[in-house]
This record gives C-alpha cells, sequence and structure tokens, in this order.
C-alpha cells in the first residue's frame, strides 16, 4: 500500500517541481541579466566602487519579496471551505494577469532594456548612492514581486504542497549559476530563443491556471456551470496515474472540465499565444539580437 502511495506522489511531486522550477529559471534568469547588465556597466565604467550600492538594491529587493510571498501564501493558508476555494481562484486568476504581462513585456522590451538600464545608472550616480540603492531595489523588485505573486497562484493550486516552493528555489539557483557564468563568458545562451520557448510554454501553464481559477470560482459560487461538463474520461483517463499527476500537476488538467473552463482555457491560449508569436517590427541593424549580446558580452 506505502508503495503504491508513493508511486502515485512521486510524479505529481516531480510535476510540480517542473512547473514551479520553469518559473524559477524564466524569471531568476531575467533577474540575473538585469543585475548583470548593471554590475557590467559599473565595471566597464571603472566605477567599482558603486558595486556595494547595488548589491544594497538588490539584497533589499529579494528581501522584500520573501516578505510579500510569505505574507500572502501562509497568510491565507489557514483558510479552510468555500473560502479557500475564492482565494485560490482569485489568486490564480491574478497569476496569469501577471504571468501574461511578464511574457508579453519580455517580448517587446528584450531589446530596449538594456540601454534603459545603463541610462538609468548614469543619472543614479550623478546624484547619488541612494539613488543607485534605489534603481537596483526597482529594476530587481519588478521582477521579484511578479515572481512571488505568481508562485502564490501556482502554489494555492497545488494544496498546500511545499514542493512548488522547492522548484521555485531549483530554478532561482539555476539561473544564478547560469548567469554568473554568461557573465564571465563561459556560457553564451541564445536568449532569445530562450525566453520564445519558455515563454511559449508558461502561457500553456497560464492556461491551466485559469482554467483552475475558473473551476475555483464556480466551486466558490461566483461563476455558474460547475455542472455542466464539457466531456468526461475519468472512466479511462485515471488522474491518480503517473500521466494524469504529470498533467495535472504542470498543466492542471482535469478529465472532467466544466464548458466554462474550457472556452476559457482555449480563448485565453489562442489570443495570447497570437500575441506572443506576432512578427515583430524591423528593428535597426543588431537590434534583434540585443538580449543574446546583453547578456553574452557584459563589457
Amino acid at each position: 500500500m506505502t508503495d503504491r502511495v508513493f508511486a502515485s506522489d512521486a510524479p505529481s511531486v516531480a510535476a510540480q517541481l517542473f512547473g514551479s522550477g520553469l518559473i524559477g529559471v524564466r524569471e531568476g534568469l531575467e533577474t540575473g541579466i538585469v543585475v548583470m547588465i548593471l554590475v557590467a556597466f559599473l565595471v566597464k565604467s571603472q566605477r567599482q566602487d558603486a558595486l556595494k550600492w547595488v548589491a544594497a538594491g538588490v539584497g533589499g529587493a529579494l528581501a522584500m519579496v520573501a516578505a510579500v510571498f510569505v505574507a500572502i501564501h501562509y497568510g491565507t493558508s489557514t483558510v479552510t471551505g468555500v473560502a479557500a476555494e475564492l482565494i485560490a481562484g482569485l489568486a490564480s486568476l491574478a497569476a496569469v494577469v501577471i504571468v501574461t504581462w511578464m511574457v508579453l513585456w519580455m517580448r517587446a522590451a528584450a531589446r530596449s532594456i538594456s540601454g534603459e538600464l545603463r541610462a538609468g545608472l548614469t543619472h543614479a550616480l550623478s546624484v547619488g548612492p541612494a539613488a543607485v540603492v534605489t534603481l537596483a531595489f526597482l529594476a530587481v523588485g519588478r521582477e521579484g514581486v511578479e515572481t512571488a505573486l505568481l508562485m502564490v497562484g501556482y502554489a494555492e493550486n497545488a494544496s498546500g504542497s511545499q514542493w512548488p516552493l522547492v522548484g521555485l528555489l531549483v530554478g532561482i539557483a539555476v539561473a544564478a549559476v547560469l548567469t554568473v557564468a554568461m557573465y564571465f563568458g563561459a556560457v553564451r545562451v541564445d536568449l532569445a530563443v530562450f525566453f520564445r520557448y519558455t515563454g511559449i510554454l508558461l502561457i500553456v501553464v497560464a492556461a491551466g491556471i485559469l482554467a483552475y481559477g475558473v473551476r475555483a470560482l464556480q466551486t466558490a459560487d461566483w461563476l455558474p456551470g460547475l455542472s455542466r461538463h464539457a466531456f468526461d474520461i475519468s472512466s479511462w483517463f485515471s488522474m491518480s496515474s503517473w500521466y494524469g499527476t504529470v498533467a495535472q500537476g504542470i498543466f492542471n488538467f482535469r478529465a472532467d472540465p466544466t464548458i466554462l473552463q474550457v472556452i476559457a482555457w482555449t480563448v485565453y491560449l489562442v489570443a495570447v499565444l497570437a500575441l506572443f508569436l506576432r512578427p515583430t517590427p524591423a528593428v535597426t541593424r543588431g537590434g534583434g539580437q540585443a538580449p543574446t549580446t546583453t547578456a553574452a558580452s557584459p563589457s
């Protein structure tokens, strides 16, 4: 009996680790690139004396992000019943908004983020240490708060499991190693390709979170149609099997989704993928490779 339970749980744990780990790697690498641009600019400008102020801003931002995550996640962990479904549903919708904004913003801003950060840091250096600390704090804090709120929504779907948090930390650690390796030239990553494919995968994950949120709000009687199923394949698709737990853990798949869940999932996926994959306008020579060049060539 113990072996069967363990065998059933293992894929679910792996799925939770994968989903949150993907978030950690992508968001961690975005944050790492921001820090790397700031550090590389200071080193190139021979302003190593200001590195401690950047470090202070980054440290403050990380502390704030941890506080936001802990306050929201553990502040709602004791809620049960209909209230828990309502919180899970609203948290899921918030997570979908965040991940959608995140992938679409990165698609548009990747080419200009390096120049904007360097211009901002030039101005901050002329103002003083407090301005440098504030710039680093806001640049990293923006990415970090997005991650914290996104993970709250993701973790709500995991029924109190701590594995999503573990996966997030592992993903961030991987991103930190990649960032350091890129800074010193040991690794070159085509960031345009990386953000494109992880963006597509995150959009699919977000569609699943949206469907989960719709179901939770239906359970809480905030949305209609809980008893109206689009299909029901539970007779042959076991949600407790390894493939069922993987599909549920990563994509929030259900064998008996409601009609509203399927509509929300389909509309979101088609609309956001169309926006994300649409051709980008022509840019000046070399502009299309800005994300890769920035990360791989900090000097």
